[in-house]
């Protein structure tokens, strides 16, 4: 009986693993497959006022809709931040949607940062990464954007409409989102409140 119990332990682990390469081979023909996006992310004024969400207040600083090349998705469950963003998408236009560039790339996400590495010489100049491509925190603005929003799969073409905010909570807790494209580091993540959502 433990043998049997086991050895069915085996096979379930095999073909999760077998499913996890599929899946990721998967993403990675997608990305490679991609047509480069040209147009850059909108951003504009708005006149919104502040709202209460989930405890929080959330204050819209600017209008925004991108449709951008989804290099890599992670999901979060614990700390502050999920409370109100569950998922953070890498998303990549211009040269940064390029199969050429992407495939002289190591993209990977964790800790709300996104990263990228290179071997040797970078496909392009770092400065033309950092402006075409961004690591942004997704606030679904009700369950049928969450539900979207967590369908979409990596080397997808998403399209997401709403506004950058800035966040805070009773007890002094903020978070803030950038508002320009060619920063980087701390700070330089956009927080998305997301109103729509998109896959091509």
């Amino acid at each position: 009986m433990v043998k049997s119990v086991k050895f069915w332990i085996f096979v379930v682990v095999i073909a999760f693993g077998v499913s996890q390469c599929a899946s990721k081979r998967s993403a990675e023909n997608r990305l490679l497959r991609a047509s480069p996006i040209a147009v850059a992310p909108q951003q504009g004024g708005t006149s919104q006022k502040s709202f209460a969400h989930s405890g929080y207040r959330i204050q819209p600083v600017a209008s925004y809709e991108i449709r951008a090349l989804v290099l890599s998705i992670e999901s979060y469950r614990l700390g502050r931040e999920a409370d109100l963003s569950p998922l953070d998408f890498a998303l990549g236009w211009g040269p940064m949607s390029d199969p050429a560039v992407l495939q002289e790339l190591e993209i990977s996400q964790g800790n709300r940062w996104y990263q990228y590495r290179w071997k040797g010489n970078p496909p392009i100049e770092p400065a033309m990464i950092v402006k075409h491509s961004a690591n942004t925190h997704l606030i679904p603005a009700n369950d049928d954007v969450r539900r979207a929003l967590a369908k979409v799969q990596k080397g997808e073409v998403v399209r997401l409409v709403g506004s950058l905010v800035n966040v805070d909570h009773p007890d002094g807790w903020r978070w803030r989102s950038s508002t320009t494209r060619d920063d980087s580091g701390g700070g330089s993540c956009e927080l998305l409140w997301v109103t729509e959502v998109a896959v091509e």
